[in-house]
């Protein structure tokens, strides 16, 4: 007997695990109240690949209903079930899904907190504040990096002095880097140590971000580190220490600038002329001038846009 005859509730409710896994998928558009009461059941049932496809189906319901039935799944017996419940969970969007999560933030496993922690970031409660600061602490580099995600959304300046720890002391380079990352909503002063810890640190993304940083702060105190960073060994991290000392109209690091625009990689010279053009010091003329014969067009084009600068600047 064709199984596609049978209604959609008749095949949920199966005894085949493949019939009702497949009539989740086939689950048709509609009234979405309609939907839902067809999913959550299924959240139980006794078949993993059943439960994870029921979880699949309902991304993008932010129901408090919905999200009260999946934030205990978690807790599933299932890595597949649980890695899928993460997945829907980080793609909420408001706040009135938060109380569902937030018993998730303590006391359960490292993964656990680690996607508990990753669905409530975007979605900015002051509740989640305790619980990511008490995670920056934690065992598990997974937490760490979930809870400075928090922080660094929530955006609180009660944060910044633990963040400006993490992000030089810690002893994973990807939570440094995101650390330095999130103190970047702070204009204080007191940050600045940290982020100039990060231009000497040992892995390069942690330089590259610290480099970007400073220059979204507007740190002119940074200024000599940044342009020592434009030798550092990674050309990644000598592009950032290149934008910021632009934006930071850092004067001094023309002679830096200027060989960077001879660099054998294209998007250095391209920031280089980028840098020039916002320094605007007639010196950077003759190295700007040699630069339109590059052979990359981008280098070309925003070295005539850097000379145009210069020669508004001194009008």
């Amino acid at each position: 007997m064709d199984i596609q005859n049978f209604s959609i509730s008749e095949r949920l409710g199966s005894l085949d695990a493949e019939v009702r896994r497949l009539a989740v998928i086939d689950l048709p558009y509609g009234d979405e109240e309609d939907i839902v009461s067809l999913l959550l059941p299924r959240l139980a049932d006794e078949d993993a690949a059943v439960r994870t496809e029921a979880v699949r189906a309902l991304e993008g319901y932010e129901e408090l209903e919905v999200v009260s039935a999946l934030a205990p799944m978690l807790l599933d017996a299932d890595d597949g079930v649980r890695a899928a419940v993460g997945v829907v969970l980080s793609e909420l969007k408001g706040s009135e899904c938060a109380p569902p999560l937030l018993p998730f933030l303590r006391g359960h496993t490292a993964e656990v907190r680690t996607l508990a922690l990753r669905a409530i970031r975007a979605l900015r409660v002051p509740e989640a504040f305790e619980p990511a600061m008490e995670a920056l602490k934690d065992a598990d580099a997974g937490v760490r990096r979930e809870a400075v995600g928090v922080l660094g959304y929530l955006r609180m300046p009660q944060a910044i002095g633990a963040l400006a720890e993490v992000a030089a002391l810690d002893a994973d380079a990807d939570v440094r880097r995101i650390a330095i990352g999130a103190i970047g909503y702070s204009s204080e002063q007191s940050v600045l140590p940290a982020l100039t810890r990060g231009l000497a640190d040992n892995a390069w993304m942690v330089r590259d971000e610290a480099a970007q940083t400073l220059g979204k702060l507007r740190l002119g105190l940074a200024i000599p580190e940044l342009v020592r960073a434009m030798q550092d060994e990674y050309w990644q991290v000598r592009v950032k220490a290149a934008r910021s000392l632009g934006l930071l109209k850092a004067v001094v690091a023309l002679p830096a600038l200027i060989d960077a625009l001879a660099h054998p990689i294209g998007n250095l010279r391209k920031e280089a002329a980028i840098a020039l053009g916002e320094i605007a010091d007639p010196r950077a003329i003759p190295a700007l001038e040699g630069a339109l014969e590059d052979s990359d067009p981008d280098v070309r084009k925003l070295s005539r846009l850097a000379l145009t600068a210069i020669t508004l600047a001194q009008k």
